[in-house]
């Protein structure tokens, strides 16, 4: 069967139930009795098992195969939920993204899964959860581990052919000391003095990896060899600089590669329909109401772009036809220009509702990412997630990813401090992060907030003075916000050791330089001992906007009407000062104002004449400013132009437009004015 064809709806379909997995696991941990969350798990890997049999992916359907059965067990109440299978599954999701993200990029999606299915395999049959390469007690009773030698089928075959002519397999991990400068060269020779009495079939990290050095101080083999483990122990300690040998005969490997118990793919894809019905049927018994069709289409990006185009040139000439009726005074042109208007409304909400998205999709991967890294670094970490259902354009949804990432690892690593420090300092063991997205304006705004330890001041100013970004003169005048701010720049890092986890000295100038590129501004607010928040602001990127048009002189000027709170007439008398800035009170709140003639240096602006001020009150967050202008000239929906790569980064200007007679006016971006 011909599939290219159905590619694009695979990958998106598989990513969704990926998502429904990952999303199902964490509540099904948190409520370990809810047998419903495991009927969807086991739903979302039945229909993503018969996807990938049916095109052919047979790692994939492997692995999700081995997924069902042991969700099934789940479901029979012959096996109970426990941590350490939910671990397993979380694994099987990783190694499932992994394999469809490889298809994505035009891969084939292999991957070496017979380590995890042999483990799915042991779940299922009730043994405990171990590698399914089993070890036991070597000659001085001590216990070595397998965990990430797992050997797939082939390695299995050539163990099990060796044992019936006397060879045995043995796992050795080698230790090197803590002073061994040329590790790769020491590996090198352990490799080379085993040579001649056996085989080394699998070591970990590889042996390129090994041979480079790049390992910590030990590394792990599986050996075949027909001498004694204490000849071959002798061998290894007779390399210098080597501090210690474990060896542990290999008794059994795992008959989880069993032609009897494992179906193969060709006959899951054949079976795939019939268990696809039996699963719908039940699905469907425990839904009152069901649609009888698909209500969705998927379509190209690129024709959304194309059609959003055409569509920006029909805005434009609808403002011109406005302007025309205006002066004809025609009564049928006048209606059908109105007609037209409220029609075009309608389309461009439509067509801009096809390229946004919930934000939902980048959040949902934070979850098990931080349950894992909480584990990873002994340390008790919730998170929260406001603002999710935020809806933001699909190409920067896209790009996104990576940088929150970088951030919030660096917020775990970094800023949440360990439960016993924690508690030490007055703070509860469990520390708090938070993510939240809100649209401001134009714009969105995502943040990562932690209650941690807040960025050390005194440890940045001097790195930063160290690398010579500022001097010491000009850090004693920054805020300690400005100065936090340096821990963007390139190769910055003031962490004591570096870690898996951050620490690098990159990273965060690559999450600065990414948001950049988008459009967008990254900014930092820290306390001492009270935590820190990472604030990024993005375009929404919507071509076409709803605006005030105001007058300031001669200049026209288009404000997004979704940082409007209000407009106001203020009287000369009611302007007050704070701090030598000028402020009004607003419902009983000071809020600073600002002059736009004053900010854009506009020619001929002059002292203000008259009693009244013309004030646009804008928000950002819970912060407030007023805009002083000349006038209000009234609404329109305007088209949203770039000014270019020359004039792209002009102070408190997110764009220009064309007005319907011919007019440049430029758009203002409120969130550069509040004060």
């Amino acid at each position: 069967m011909e599939t290219d064809q159905y590619l694009e709806v695979f990958l998106d379909e598989s990513r969704e139930h990926l998502q429904a997995v990952n999303d199902n696991i964490l509540e099904l941990e948190k409520q370990p009795e809810d047998l419903n969350l495991v009927n969807e798990i086991f739903r979302s890997a039945h229909t993503l098992k018969g996807m990938a049999a049916t095109m052919g992916y047979e790692d994939i359907a492997s692995l999700t195969h081995k997924m069902e059965n042991v969700l099934d067990l789940m479901r029979n109440h012959k096996l109970k939920v426990s941590t350490e299978i939910i671990d397993v599954i979380f694994l099987a999701i990783e190694y499932l993204e992994d394999m469809v993200n490889s298809i994505s990029e035009g891969n084939d999606g292999k991957k070496d899964v017979s380590g995890l299915v042999q483990r799915l395999d042991q779940i299922e049959k009730g043994n405990p959860v171990q590698d399914s390469t089993e070890t036991r007690i070597d000659a001085q009773d001590q216990v070595v581990n397998s965990d990430d030698l797992g050997l797939d089928e082939f390695q299995i075959t050539i163990v099990e052919q060796a044992k019936e002519q006397g060879f045995f397999p043995f796992q050795i991990t080698v230790e090197l000391t803590d002073d061994c400068i040329l590790k790769g060269a020491r590996a090198y020779m352990v490799f080379e003095a085993l040579e001649d009495y056996g085989e080394v079939i699998r070591t970990n990290p590889s042996v390129e990896e090994i041979e480079e050095g790049n390992f910590a101080q030990s590394f792990s083999m599986i050996f075949l060899s027909g001498k004694e483990s204490t000849e071959i122990k002798t061998i290894i300690e007779k390399v210098s600089e080597v501090k210690q040998v474990q060896i542990g005969n290999l008794v059994t490997i795992s008959n989880a590669i069993n032609p009897a118990e494992h179906e193969s793919v060709e006959n899951i894809a054949e079976t795939a329909a019939k268990e696809e019905t039996a699963a719908t049927t039940e699905q469907s018994s425990q839904t009152s109401v069901k649609s009888s069709g698909s209500k969705t289409i998927r379509v190209n990006l690129e024709k959304i772009d194309d059609l959003l185009n055409l569509f920006e040139e029909v805005v434009i000439d609808r403002s011109r036809l406005e302007v025309i009726a205006e002066n004809i005074s025609s009564h049928d042109l006048t209606e059908t220009v109105e007609h037209m208007s409220r029609v075009s409304t309608d389309m461009q909400s439509l067509i801009l509702a096809m390229r946004m998205v919930p934000i939902e999709q980048v959040f949902n991967r934070f979850p098990r990412m931080i349950r894992g890294l909480a584990r990873d670094l002994n340390k008790q970490i919730s998170l929260e997630i406001y603002g999710a259902d935020t809806e933001l354009d699909r190409t920067v949804i896209d790009e996104i990813g990576d940088p929150l990432v970088h951030l919030i690892r660096n917020s775990v690593d970094h800023g949440i401090e360990l439960p016993e420090v924690r508690q030490q300092s007055g703070k509860q063991a469990e520390g708090r992060l938070i993510l939240r997205a809100f649209h401001s304006g134009n714009h969105v705004f995502i943040e990562i907030e932690d209650d941690g330890a807040g960025i050390n001041r005194e440890k940045v100013q001097e790195k930063a003075i160290e690398n010579g970004i500022i001097s010491r003169d000009e850090a004693e005048v920054l805020t300690d916000d400005q100065i936090a701010g340096f821990i963007m720049s390139s190769g910055f890092s003031t962490a004591d050791k570096v870690s898996d986890i951050s620490g690098r000295g990159v990273g965060l100038d690559v999450v600065k330089n990414k948001i950049e590129s988008l459009g967008g501004q990254i900014s930092i607010e820290t306390k001492a001992g009270k935590g820190s928040i990472f604030s990024i602001q993005l375009p929404l990127t919507l071509s076409i906007i709803a605006t005030l048009l105001v007058k300031v002189q001669k200049e026209t000027y288009a404000v997004p009407l979704s940082s409007i709170i209000e407009t106001v007439i203020l009287n000369k008398e009611q302007i007050m000062y704070a701090h030598g800035k000028k402020v009004m009170d607003f419902r009983g709140k000071v809020v600073p104002i600002v002059s736009l003639a004053a900010v854009f240096d506009i020619p001929e602006a002059e002292a203000h004449e008259g009693n009244e001020y013309s004030v646009i009150i804008v928000k950002k967050g819970d912060k407030l400013t007023g805009l002083i202008v000349d006038s209000f000239i009234g609404q329109k929906e305007v088209v949203l132009k770039s000014l270019g790569n020359y004039l792209g980064d002009v102070f408190a200007i997110s764009g220009a437009t064309i007005l319907g007679d011919g007019e440049v006016a430029l758009i203002i971006d409120p969130n550069a004015l509040i004060k």
